[in-house]
């Protein structure tokens, strides 16, 4: 069985994470979607990259949950969440999973 990127588990963690928030309108689900998928994609970024690119990578999810929400004010919420999930894909991809 082929291995799901880690980049499209980190950018479907932050999108699910705000859709499932969204339209079940309980936040501490969505958050637990958040995590539940930062969490494997950490593992792999550790398994593929290592211990510091798996910090660097987790501190970037994190950077963009939480930037996406000023972001939201001034483009929208959905470009937001889409934005910051596309530029932690994009991380994701250069730091670990192009080495596999």
């Amino acid at each position: 069985m082929a291995k799901v990127p880690s980049a499209v588990i980190a950018a479907s963690g932050l999108v699910g994470g705000y859709g499932v928030a969204r339209w079940t309108r309980q936040r501490p689900l969505g958050g637990a979607v958040l995590a539940v998928a930062g969490a494997a994609a950490a593992r792999q970024w550790r398994q593929q990259a290592g211990a510091v690119a798996a910090g660097a990578l987790s501190a970037a999810y994190v950077a963009a949950f939480a930037g996406s929400h000023p972001l939201a004010k001034k483009v929208g919420a959905w470009p937001a969440v889409f934005g910051v999930a596309g530029a932690v894909a994009v991380a994701s991809w250069v730091v670990a999973d192009r080495r596999g």
